[in-house]
C-alpha cells in the first residue's frame, strides 16, 4: 500500500536556469552552464532548461557569418555534453547543415546529445534580424522522461497559435520547455504572460519559460522565467533583472496526457530516460513567489543592469559623468554608483558664467550623498580663447545657439580628454524626450560612450527619480522640482524650445513608438502648429541620432534598431 502511495505521488523535478551569458564568450558561457547544471544535480534536478543560444550569447549578429564561430560553438557543446553527468540538460546554441544554420536546442543527458530541435518561426522585426542569419526549422520533436513527454520550444515558437506546441501537444507533451532571449522593454513581463497563457488553453500543457538575464549592448534581458501550470496560473518564477535557479517539483499526474497517433512520426520522439525514479531528494525544492516590481523599480533596475554589464563586459576601469545640477546628470550619476560602486564613478562639475549658485550647490550635494568623485572645472577661460580664435569670423553677427553649443561641446572635450587619459567611459546624460526632438548637442553633451537613460522619457526620469529618491534621499530635493534648463545662456529653460514635457512626452510616444500622427484632435491642449514643430523636430533629428552612443532600450519602440527611419527623408506627415 506504502509502495502504491509513493508511486502516485511521484513527481518530475524541474528546474530553470536563468543565467548572464556574453556575446562571444563561448568558453565563459559553456562555464556558467556546467556550474548551474551542477547546482541543479546537487538539487536532484531531472530537467533543467537554460536560455536560447546560452552557448553563443544573444543576439550574436554578423558573428553568426563566421563559420570558425559556427564550427566553435557546436564544439563547444559538444564538449559541454561530455562533462554533463547529472540531469537532462537543454541549451540554446546554433546548429548548422548543409542547408544553413539554425537557432537551435541540444537535449543532453548522460554526456550525450540525444536530440535537437531547430527554431520554427524567426522574428524579423523591432531589434530582431533572425532571418538575417537563420534558416526555421521544420518539424516538432518531444522527449520521453519515464512517464512524462516533454517538448522543446524556442521564444517566437510560442507566439504563433498552432504549431509547433500544438503538433508537441499531439504528440503527448503534457510539458513545454520555452527556452528564451526576451528583451526587456517597460511591462514585457505580462505581454509574455499573456501569450504563454494562451498557448496552454489552446493545448492543456504546462509550460517552463526560461529567460536571459544579463545586459547586451542596448539590450537588457530581465530573467523572469516562469513556470504556468494548465489553468494559466504561474507556479513559479524567478527573480528580475539577476542569474536565478529555479527549481520547481511537478505531479507526474499532472503532465501525463494521451498523444494522438494520428500523424505522428515516432522518429520526432526520443526517449531519454527510461524511468522517473522514486527518491528522497537532498535538498528541498523551494518557494519561488511571483514577485513584480513596480513600472520605476522596473526600469531602474533595467538600466542598473544594462550598465553594469556594459561597463564589466567591456573592461572599462571605471566612467565618468558631467555633472550640470539638473535631474538627468543625477539620474546617471545615481545609477552609475548603484551598478558600479562610488569609487568607480567620476563626476565632473563644468561651470559657466550662465550656471548658478544653485546647479553648483546641487551638484556637489549629489556627488557627497552618492560617494563619488567632482572635479572641477570652469569653462569660461576656455570659450574665451574660442571666442578669440573666431572673433574675425564672427565680426558683426550676434551671438546665438553656435556659442551656446561652443560651451557644450568644450564640456563634451574634456570629458573625453579625461576618458583618454584615465581609461573611464563617459556616460552621456540625454534623455528620450531631448533625443527625439534633437534638443541635444553634436560633440556636446552627446559625446561619449554610453547613453544611459537615451531611451527614458523625461516623466519617466522623475518617475524613477522620486522612486531612487524613495529607498534613500540622495537626489537634492531641489533638483526634483526645479525647472529644467541648460544654462547656456542667461534665463534660459527647456520650456523656451519645447512643450511642457508631459505633453511632448505624450507625442512622442504616440509618433514614434505606436508609428500614429498626433493631431490637434489628440493634444488639444496644444495648438497644431506646435504639434507639427514637434514632429518635425523629430524628423529632422534622425542625423544627430545616429552620431550618438548606444544606450539602454526600455521602451517598445527605441531609436536605433527598432525604429530605422531614413536620414534623407521628405515625407511630412499629415496635419
Amino acid at each position: 500500500m506504502n509502495a502504491k502511495r509513493d508511486r502516485m505521488k511521484r513527481s518530475l523535478r524541474i528546474g530553470l536556469a536563468q543565467v548572464n551569458a556574453t556575446v562571444g564568450d563561448l568558453a565563459g558561457n559553456s562555464a556558467r552552464v556546467l556550474d548551474f547544471a551542477e547546482r541543479a544535480r546537487e538539487n536532484d534536478v531531472d530537467i533543467v532548461a537554460f536560455p536560447e543560444l546560452v552557448i553563443t550569447g544573444y543576439p550574436p549578429e554578423d558573428l553568426l557569418l563566421k563559420k570558425g564561430f559556427i564550427d566553435a560553438n557546436i564544439k563547444t557543446v559538444k564538449d559541454l555534453a561530455s562533462k554533463i553527468d547529472g540531469p537532462v540538460v537543454v541549451i540554446g546554441f546554433v546548429d548548422s547543415s548543409v542547408r544553413g544554420i539554425y537557432n537551435a536546442a541540444a537535449v543532453i543527458y548522460k554526456r550525450r546529445i540525444r536530440g535537437v530541435y531547430r527554431k520554427r518561426f524567426l522574428p524579423n522585426y523591432g531589434v530582431f534580424d533572425e532571418k538575417r542569419y537563420f534558416i526555421p526549422g521544420e518539424r516538432p520533436r518531444v522527449f520521453r522522461f519515464g512517464n512524462v513527454v516533454f517538448g522543446v520550444a524556442i521564444c517566437e515558437d510560442t507566439w504563433f497559435k498552432g504549431p509547433p506546441i500544438s503538433e508537441m501537444a499531439r504528440m503527448g507533451a503534457g510539458l513545454i520547455f520555452n527556452i528564451n532571449a526576451s528583451p526587456y522593454h517597460r511591462g514585457k513581463i505580462y505581454d509574455r504572460e499573456d501569450i504563454v497563457r494562451k498557448r496552454i488553453r489552446e493545448n492543456h500543457v504546462w509550460v517552463a519559460y526560461a529567460n536571459l538575464v544579463g545586459g547586451q549592448d542596448e539590450l537588457v534581458f530581465d530573467g523572469q522565467s516562469f513556470v504556468m501550470d494548465r489553468s494559466g496560473t504561474i507556479a513559479a518564477s524567478c527573480r528580475a533583472f539577476e542569474e536565478d535557479l529555479l527549481i520547481m517539483d511537478i505531479d507526474e499526474k499532472a503532465l501525463v496526457k494521451r498523444s494522438s497517433s494520428s500523424g505522428v512520426d515516432s522518429a520526432f520522439v526520443t526517449n531519454v530516460a527510461g524511468v522517473l525514479k522514486d527518491k528522497k531528494p537532498k535538498k528541498p525544492a523551494g518557494t519561488h513567489p511571483v514577485i513584480r516590481l513596480n513600472p520605476a523599480e522596473e526600469v531602474y533596475e533595467a538600466l542598473k543592469l544594462g550598465l553594469h554589464d556594459y561597463v564589466g563586459k567591456n573592461g572599462f576601469k571605471g566612467t565618468i559623468i558631467g555633472l550640470s545640477g539638473g535631474i538627468d546628470s543625477a539620474l546617471v550619476a545615481a545609477l552609475a554608483v548603484d551598478a558600479l560602486g562610488g569609487e568607480n564613478v567620476t563626476t565632473v562639475f563644468m561651470p559657466s558664467k550662465y550656471t548658478s549658485r544653485e546647479s553648483r550647490e546641487d551638484a556637489y550635494q549629489l556627488a557627497g550623498n552618492l560617494g563619488a568623485r567632482i572635479i572641477d572645472i570652469p569653462i569660461d577661460g576656455i570659450l574665451a580663447g574660442y571666442l578669440e580664435n573666431l572673433k574675425t569670423l564672427f565680426a558683426g553677427m550676434k551671438e546665438d545657439i553656435t556659442e551656446e553649443n561652443l560651451q557644450a561641446r568644450i564640456r563634451g572635450n574634456i570629458l573625453m580628454a579625461l576618458s583618454n587619459k584615465f581609461g573611464y567611459l563617459v556616460l552621456t546624460t540625454g534623455n528620450k524626450s531631448e533625443m527625439s526632438v534633437g534638443y541635444a548637442t553634436l560633440y556636446g553633451d552627446m559625446a561619449g560612450g554610453f547613453a544611459v537613460i537615451k531611451d527614458v522619457p523625461k516623466t519617466i526620469v522623475y518617475e524613477i527619480c522620486a522612486w531612487r529618491n524613495g529607498q534613500a534621499p540622495v537626489i537634492p530635493e531641489r533638483i526634483l522640482t526645479k525647472e529644467p534648463t541648460a544654462e547656456l545662456k542667461a534665463g534660459q529653460k527647456d520650456s523656451d524650445s519645447l512643450p511642457p514635457y508631459d505633453h511632448l512626452d505624450q507625442i512622442l510616444k504616440r509618433y514614434v513608438e505606436e508609428d500614429k500622427e498626433p493631431t490637434a484632435r489628440d493634444f488639444p491642449v496644444l495648438p497644431a502648429a506646435e504639434i507639427a514643430r514637434v514632429l518635425r523636430m523629430v524628423d529632422l533629428s534622425e542625423y544627430k541620432r545616429r552620431q550618438s552612443p548606444p544606450g539602454i532600450k526600455i521602451t517598445p519602440k527605441a531609436f536605433g534598431k527598432d525604429r530605422r527611419m531614413p536620414i534623407t527623408n521628405r515625407f511630412k506627415p499629415s496635419q
